[in-house]
């Protein structure tokens, strides 16, 4: 049942936009003189319908199927050379704290801040380029052996959200808009490689135009995907990464998944640090913690 509610998250988020055009046209009849309102009788009727309908659409919208199991897949990095994690598995699970979306055992990673890396949030309007970040170009590898089943790369890069006023509406406005416009929005550009196996993994924020690789292609573990961007609801370039039950990431239940071959170093990155904690009793031992350093295998060639 909860997957069968999970997969059918298009239409709630449709729904969704659909009540705010509805609250949206009504505002404005009522700016309007001599427009008559869409208000039913009594009149505080139409908001209270409108407020139940969407906190429905909010709890449905939030609604996963849990995850099929819990023993982690050893799959290879996705990244190499030094990268910092953040809402790890190594921290917790679920990672991301919430099971939508097959984001059970997601983690994301960022290279280590250095002298040309922005504040996470400073003062001023526009976000930071993304070009000003170390992770943004790097190559994304697929971790496992498979077959691409999804290629989306067409979305912009937008600016970090790395200002109050970038950060305030990415987590008001922004993310409703997101919502309203599906996973793909959410996700941005990405890539879905079935490893043939009941297991699928998902890259995303990927760069536009860098996908290295089509539907229907067959690829080896290590092989490059594509490159790290700044696309979908991302406040800065990094690379998300997770593995999931099913291809929709919409109706997936999220599989734990630990990195053979990484080194996590102890070391904190200044830009997070303030978020590393002791990990929780759920960790996944061997996964690096959020704000922690972390070393993969460095990339071919390099010295």
């Amino acid at each position: 049942m909860r997957r069968a509610i999970a997969s059918l998250r298009p239409l709630w988020g449709g729904l969704m936009g659909l009540l705010l055009l509805l609250v949206a046209v009504e505002v404005i009849l009522g700016l309007i003189p001599g427009l008559p309102p869409l208000r039913l009788e009594p009149g505080y009727l139409l908001p209270l319908v409108g407020f139940s309908a969407l906190l429905a659409l909010t709890l449905l919208c939030n609604v996963a199927p849990r995850p099929s199991r819990r023993e982690p897949v050893e799959l290879e990095s996705p990244v190499r050379g030094e990268w910092v994690a953040m809402n790890s598995p190594g921290q917790r699970l679920p990672s991301h704290g919430t099971l939508t979306r097959g984001q059970f055992s997601a983690v994301d990673v960022c290279t280590p801040a250095d002298e040309r890396t922005p504040p996470l949030v400073h003062g001023g309007l526009l976000g930071d380029r993304p070009e000003r970040y170390g992770a943004f170009g790097r190559p994304i590898r697929s971790m496992a052996a498979g077959v691409v089943i999804r290629v989306r790369d067409g979305q912009r890069d937008h600016r970090a959200r790395s200002t109050w006023p970038a950060l305030l509406w990415m987590m008001t406005g922004e993310a409703m808009l997101r919502e309203i416009g599906g996973t793909r929005k959410v996700l941005g550009n990405h890539v879905v490689v079935d490893h043939g196996d009941g297991t699928f993994a998902a890259y995303a924020h990927v760069r536009r135009g860098t996908a290295a690789v089509r539907e229907g292609d067959r690829v080896a573990a290590g092989q490059v995907l594509a490159e790290v961007g700044n696309t979908g609801n991302s406040s800065m370039p990094h690379l998300h990464v997770q593995l999931m039950d099913r291809a929709r990431t919409d109706a997936a239940s999220g599989i734990p998944m630990r990195w053979r071959g990484i080194e996590p170093t102890g070391r904190l990155d200044p830009v997070f640090a303030q978020y590393a904690k002791e990990p929780a009793a759920s960790a996944l031992a061997g996964m690096p913690r959020n704000g922690e350093v972390f070393t993969a295998p460095p990339e071919p060639g390099a010295g």
